[in-house]
This record gives C-alpha cells, structure tokens and sequence, in this order.
C-alpha cells in the first residue's frame, strides 16, 4: 500500500509533539508488587514526549510543546530531550506547578501497576499563549495526545494548535492515548485499567476526529474514539467524520492501516504482521511503534515500510526495561529487522545491547586535557615521608579541582577538561568535580595488584550502583597476552566481570593496559594485548596507553577502526616522565587518528604536592604550581597539534 500524504517542503522541523511530558520512575524489582519495590530507575516519560525522543532518535527533526516545573526533575527532562537533539525551545518552565511523576511497576508479563501523580501538574497547564503560529507553522506535522483534550484549558490550547496547523499545511496526527484515570473516570490511583466505555469521553473525542489527517490507537481506543465496543463499528463511526488514515496497533499481532472505507475484517492485505518477541514491559511500546510509522511516514515510505519499522521499535521496547531510553537507534533498527527471526530475546542479543549503548547520542570529545590524580599508595607515601595526617591527601586533592577549573577557565577550555580521581582520598574531590561537564574518570582496580582486583571486592557491579552516570570506569591491568595461561585467565576473568558490569551500570569504561615492567616484551605487545581483549569481546569505550612511535600507532589506529568504530579513542598516560619525554610521546602521536588528549599524573602533581604537605607552600602556591605544569603541558600538546595539522597542509598543497 502506497500512501500519498502530502507534506509542505522546507519546514526546519518534522513534527512537533503536544502534550505529556513527565519523570517514570520505574520499578527496578521486577515480580514484586508495587509496595514492595525497594528501588526505582528514572526515566523521561510522557506519551507526547517519549514519541518526540523516539522520533529524535530515528533522525526526524522533532519539537517538543509543554510544560515542566521550576523544578529538578523539569530540567532533567529538557536535558533528556535535548541531548537526544529535539527542541526544546517550546518546553515552557511553569513556576506554580510541579513537574509530573508517574510510578511504574512490572508485576508479570500482563499487570503493570501504574500510579499517575499528576494532580495540577505543569504540563496540564499549557496554554495557547506558550506558542505561536509561526512555531506550528515551521513544521511538517502536528500530534497531540488525547489526554491534552481531557480538559478544558489544554483542549482549549490543542484545538489553537490544530487551527494554526491546518491553515499552514501541517499534517496533523492524534495519539488517541486513552488513559482512564486522566479523564477521572476511575480511582488516583488506578492508572493500569486501559478501558472504560465512557459516553461523554467518546463525544468529546468524535468532536476533534475531523481536525486530524492520522488517527493512530489499539483497539480498546478505537472503541472509545468511535463510541462502540464493536471494533468494526467503532471504525465505521469514525470514518464518518474523519477521512484520517487510521492505523490500528493490535499488539502483538502487528497493526491494520486503513486510508479509505472500513474492511469487513481487519486481516486483508491492509494489515502487516508484527515480531513476535517476549515481553517485559508493555508500557512505552505504543509510543515506540508511533515513533517508528512517523519515521517512514513523515519521509515519504509506503505503508509496509512504516508499518516494519513501527512493528519492529514496538517489539524491542516492549523487551526492555524503559520508555524513551528503550527507543531504538537507526543502527539498531537496522540490526533487528535483519536478524528479527531469531531475536526471541532481542534484550539478551549482545550485539543489539552494544548497539543501543554505543549508536545513541554522545557527547563528542575531540580533545581531552586531563589531570590524573585518582593515585593512592603514591600519595600515602608522599603523606608519610612529610609526616603529615593521611587525612590531608583528600584536601589536597579538592585543591586540584580548584587548579583545574581555574585552567579550564583561563585557557576557555570548557568542553575539554578531564581528572582522573579516586573515591579512597578523593570522594569530596570527585563530588566537587562532578556536574561540571568535565570527563571525570574513577578507578576500581586495587593498585599494583596483578593478577587484577578490585578496591571494593569481587562484586564491582555493587559498587558502581551508587556511581553518577558520568563517571567513566578507569582500570589499570598488567596485562601481557603472552604471560602463563593460568594468570593470563585470572585476569581476563576479572575483565569480563568489569566489561558486563559496565554494560549493565550504563557508565563507559576505560581501560588502562600496562605491559609488565619485568620481562621483556615484544615491540608489538600492546597491540596484541587489544586485540586479544576485542576477540573476546571486551570492547571499551577508552583506552588509555604509554606513548608509542609513530608506527605502533598506525597499528593501533588500524585495528580500533576494524574492531570497534565505536570506541571513543585512546588518551595517552605519563607515569612520572619528564615533561620533555611527554612532549616527544605528543610528538609521535600526532598524526594518531584515535589519540584524543592525555591524563597525566605525576609529572604535574608530585613535586607540588611534596612542597605542600611539608608546608614550604601554601594553598594558592600549591595551585599556582599545579596549573602552571597542567597548562605547560596543553600547550605542549597542543604544539603538536598544530604541528600534524601543518604537514597534513603541506601534504595537500603539494
């Protein structure tokens, strides 16, 4: 089935999304009934805003239309947008109300109780003064959700939008979205009952049928549009005054689109077959497979098209945890369909999991400029040797984190900035640090331990639950791919146990592999030793390396491009050379096209650091010193930089 919806041309948005925008705080037990849950995870939530995310997230240019409040959770949810690249420009901050909540829990495949905290929430007070004609008009298409009907003031603002989108061309879409509760038809609390036949909700529905060009809802919602609980002659009752294409989600069985009369059944060649796929988690999937028909919808795709990639985004968020972040990328789209008959459990299927970890939006680190100071024996000694309290090391390190906001700001390095710190001596360092934008890396491994351990136990997952999500997981190995296979086992045991730890915290890692110092070594160990960890399937996010020459780099460069284009890149480590040696490791790099930066220790903190615990200098002193040896060394890094970026000039023009 071809479809022939016509779209204006040159709009800077393809849809803009009215309506509910909320925090889900969904249970993390899953099994137990709601009043035991003893922790919650945190997601953006919202039928209007988890489509506009998953729109983001298919590449649709998209807009987001409500309210949040003056409040943490608000901006988490404009951050969570934005970063997914919607707009964002029309998330209005109401400073009466409070941001919505939703609790969520995922008792069996079938009962997911559900308790709406949106008594006089903020995104139920939008108003038509938020926006524009000219917003509405910048756009290919329009969706509301039912529930922005369901009162008198945003119904009032839906319907402005819907004017100012039909006298300006903009295809106009409904989300029948039918929530019971929200309409005040059942109890506060049940937010799970999807159906109540209700007479005055059906009239108030059947009188904005006419207004939209894409009517999409399950069953039970047309039944509540077209007033019937006869499917087929709630259909009909809407067809009668809407010519909309309507798209019927029936579950797992896929979904019915129809552009013209009302079949006799709704299995002809109108209908296309969904994936079958065991469920976990019902609530976002409608909002997932919308995203995916407005994909192909709004580009121009036939209907069986729109229909595989809703079916498909439908189908692997209903396996996952999460609304919004559940959302499929392009990459992931791409995977599942051609691997979609033997996806049963696509959230088991490793290569879709790394997928949906690495193809989602990040932040990009060009350059990283980084101060290492996550070392631990090495500042207990300097501590003994001065005769100072251990307690002193942690006030140390907060100055360091003053030494390196001051570079950040007088070198307008806002964006570049990265520490390495610890949480042994360096926990009010890293909470000061955190927040800032910077790349903050922590380490786990228990230093000098080889075969590897962990600072906390065998158990790291544990661990790194009480982690903030931008902390990146820094372990350093002595890792030699040629060493005893017993001990070589060991510790590629505790990197695997690292590696799925990470991938089920969500933090990135780093890995920091260090060839033993004491057995010589062949000059492409390092090498070896990635490629070893790639084959077994240990793909971090960083590495962090000892300089190398220039063809040791070609090597590596090679093989991160064949095994992980993924990766985020390598940063160079320091171990206490001298700031020329640096400056030559730079050098060498410089024509890297994996290598971002640097995170280099000793050479910047260690003689400072003896001057200050033997009170030879003061505070500032110490900063001084501190930020003048980090700042020598961006500025050698940087030389370098412009110096690979002039050969490859020279190289061009001749």
């Amino acid at each position: 089935m071809t479809q022939s919806t016509f779209f204006a041309a040159d709009r800077p948005l393809d849809i803009v999304c009215l309506g509910r925008l909320a925090v889900d705080l969904y249970a993390q037990q899953i099994g137990a009934r709601l009043e035991d849950v003893t922790g919650f995870s945190r997601y953006l939530g919202g039928s209007s805003a988890n489509i506009a995310f998953g729109c983001a997230r298919l590449g649709l240019k998209s807009a987001m239309l409500s309210r949040v409040g003056n409040d943490h959770m608000g901006r988490f949810l404009v951050d969570a947008l934005a970063k997914e690249g919607c707009d964002v420009s029309h998330v209005k901050t109401d400073m009466e109300r409070l941001t919505a909540l939703v609790l969520l829990g995922l008792k069996d495949r079938s009962t997911f109780p559900l308790v709406f905290h949106r008594e006089n929430c903020a995104d139920m007070a939008l108003d038509e003064t938020d926006f524009d004609e000219g917003f509405i008009a910048s756009s290919k298409a329009l969706l509301i959700t039912g529930t922005h009907f369901s009162t008198e003031g945003v119904h009032r603002a839906s319907m402005t939008a819907l004017d100012y989108a039909r006298r300006n061309g903009v295809r106009t879409v409904l989300d029948i979205d039918y929530r019971p509760v929200l309409w005040g038809l059942t109890g506060k609390s049940d937010g799970e009952t999807r159906f109540i036949a209700d007479g005055s909700v059906s009239a108030h529905l059947h009188g904005i049928l006419p207004k939209f060009d894409l009517i999409v809802g399950t069953e039970e919602e047309f039944c509540i549009a077209g007033g019937s609980e006869d499917l087929l002659q709630a259909l009909r009752s809407v067809r009668a005054v809407s010519a909309a294409t309507l798209v019927v989600k029936r579950g797992p069985l896929g979904c019915t689109v129809i552009d013209g009369p009302i079949p006799a059944d709704l299995d002809g060649d109108r209908h296309f077959r969904g994936v079958e796929v065991e469920v976990l988690n019902v609530l976002g999937a409608g909002d997932a497979f919308i995203s995916g028909f407005l994909k192909g919808w709004l580009t121009g795709a036939d209907y069986a098209t729109c229909c595989t990639y809703a079916n498909a985004c439908g189908a692997l968020v209903v396996s996952r945890h999460a609304c919004a972040p559940a959302m499929p990328t392009p990459a992931e789209l791409d995977h599942f369909l051609a691997n979609a008959a033997c996806l049963r459990r696509p959230d088991q299927d490793a290569a879709l999991a790394r997928l949906h970890r690495v193809s989602v939006p990040r932040k990009h680190w060009d350059e990283v400029l980084g101060f290492a100071f996550d070392h631990r024996p090495q500042f207990f000694a300097l501590a003994r040797e001065s005769g100072v309290d251990e307690a002193r090391i942690a006030t140390l390190k907060q100055l360091f984190v003053r030494a390196v906001e001051e570079t950040e700001t007088a070198g307008g390095h806002v964006g570049k900035m990265a520490v390495l710190i610890d949480d042994r001596y360096g926990q009010d360092a890293l909470n000061a640090a955190t927040g800032r934008g910077w790349w903050i890396g922590r380490p786990v491994e228990l230093p000098g331990s080889n075969p590897l351990q962990f600072e906390h136990g065998r158990s790291v997952g544990s661990a790194l639950a009480s982690w903030p999500a931008e902390h990146i997981v820094k372990c350093l190995i002595q890792y030699d791919p040629d060493d005893e296979p017993l001990h070589r086992l060991e510790q590629e045991s505790q990197l695997r146990a690292l590696y799925d730890a990470t991938q089920a915290s969500g933090h990135e890692l780093l890995l920091e592999v260090i060839p033993p110092k004491d057995r010589p070594l062949a000059p492409d160990a390092v090498c070896r030793a990635l490629r070893r960890l790639y084959n077994l399937g240990i793909c971090p996010e960083w590495w962090k390396l000892e300089p190398m020459n220039a063809d040791a780099w070609r090597e590596i460069d090679a093989l991160i491009e064949a095994r992980d284009p993924y990766c985020r890149g390598v940063v160079l480590l320091g171990l206490n050379a001298p700031a020329a040696q640096l400056a030559a490791g730079f050098e060498a790099a410089r024509a890297s096209t994996t290598c971002r930066g640097f995170t280099v220790g000793r050479t910047i903190f260690q003689e400072p650091s003896r001057a200050w615990f033997n009170g030879e200098i003061d505070d500032d002193a110490l900063v001084a010193q501190v930020r003048r040896n980090f700042e020598s060394l961006i500025g050698q890094w940087r030389a370098s930089r412009r110096d690979a970026a002039q050969t490859v000039h020279e190289d061009e023009a001749a």
